[in-house]
């Protein structure tokens, strides 16, 4: 359970650095390194959560296909929640820094489903 705390502390920051560092306005962010941050922040929260159910992996550095198998093999509608997460959060905010709200939005919706998963899966 301390694993989804820290998920939710990072999702929450996440959200913080947009509002508070990023600034919308007209539907856009003005400052794409804290779109980069936030959405880099938030997936590390997707990630934290889902190590607290998926374990660790025996050999070398987990990869988005070893989240993806794991996922698959578990629950194909989060595995598609994973899915999109990645390329929002990960590629579309964190590297290409994407000044769109709504994809911010939509991503960190996303990231919160993900999150809300792996606390239901922890409790079970």
């Amino acid at each position: 359970m301390k694993d989804i705390i820290e998920a939710k502390r990072y999702l929450s920051n996440a959200k913080e650095i947009l509002r508070d560092k990023a600034i919308k306005e007209n539907g856009l962010y003005r400052d794409r390194k804290y779109v980069k941050m936030a959405g880099h922040t938030a997936y590390a929260g997707v990630l934290v959560a889902l190590d607290s159910i998926l374990g660790g992996k025996k050999k070398g550095r987990k990869s988005v296909d070893w989240y993806k198998e794991e996922l698959s093999i578990r629950d194909k509608k989060i595995l598609g929640a994973f899915l999109a997460a990645y390329d929002t959060l990960h590629l579309s905010m964190s590297y290409d820094g994407n000044l769109s709200a709504n994809v911010s939005k939509e991503g960190l919706d996303l990231a919160e489903q993900i999150i809300n998963w792996a606390e239901q899966k922890a409790q079970a």
